[in-house]
């Protein structure tokens, strides 16, 4: 799922580092802040209701909160989301529950954050996954089997040089996922077929982002319809692909 986490922002908090200085004056209209959220909001199902609904891998974008001495990091598009904490506590307790079952969490951008913010960060995933998390390797080596033999239920995938300091994170360039950045239907199935043929067949998992993307124009014209009114209803014109990953081998 796209902005896995984003199914619940605060509307009370700062607006995020991600935005521009010009967004961040304009939020200081409360009506701004709640036009923002009919944009931020990617997904209506929590993490569980989406593990539920068959959904393996989790995009996830992360901040440092303004003001926050605690160092704690949250989810983060346009608006604040949950605690990170409490989005890998959901997960863990479904594989927990379900100990076949094997997720993909795709850390792929970090906001305000130093070099003590990604310790916090890391820490919080060894401390929620522990046993289940599975060390970096050889892409064409992992099999579902060799996962249920080593107990390893979770990928972490870490955009960040800070991923060398640890076994069980994995770079980010070990799943691509590129992104067609459009708002047009015809345009997005091209980007996806092309970009499918070009994958290399070695070496990596991989997303297809079948996904609509608005501009500025697009907002301004259904500011008040939001993102689900305004794009989502074109996404049912696409017939084959769901936003998916896979591994070639």
């Amino acid at each position: 799922s796209h902005d896995s986490f984003s199914y619940w922002v605060d509307e009370k908090s700062p607006v995020g580092p991600d935005q521009t200085q010009a967004i961040k004056r304009l939020a200081r209209i409360s009506l701004v802040k709640k036009l923002m959220k009919k944009w931020s909001v990617t997904q209506n199902l929590t993490f569980r209701e989406q593990l539920e609904a068959g959904i393996r891998y989790f995009d996830l974008r992360v901040s440092s909160k303004p003001g926050d001495a605690d160092q704690e990091i949250y989810f983060i598009h346009g608006l604040f989301g949950i605690k990170v904490w409490d989005g890998l506590m959901e997960i863990d307790s479904f594989l927990t529950q379900h100990p076949q079952e094997i997720i993909f969490l795709d850390f792929n951008h970090f906001y305000a954050m130093d070099e003590t913010h990604h310790k916090c960060l890391v820490l919080r995933i060894q401390e929620a996954f522990g046993n289940k998390l599975c060390a970096a390797c050889s892409v064409e080596s992992l099999t579902l089997r060799t996962l249920w033999e080593k107990n390893c239920q979770v990928l972490i995938f870490y955009h960040c040089p800070f991923y060398k300091q640890y076994p069980f994170l994995w770079p980010g360039k070990k799943i691509p996922a590129p992104w067609a950045n459009t708002t047009s239907v015809r345009k997005l199935i091209l980007f996806l077929e092309t970009t499918l043929s070009e994958r290399a067949s070695r070496g990596s998992f991989h997303v297809s982002q079948a996904i609509l993307t608005p501009r500025v124009k697009t907002i301004a014209r259904g500011l008040v319809g939001g993102l689900k009114n305004t794009l989502v209803h074109r996404l049912a014109l696409i017939p084959v692909y769901p936003l998916r990953f896979s591994r070639r081998s």
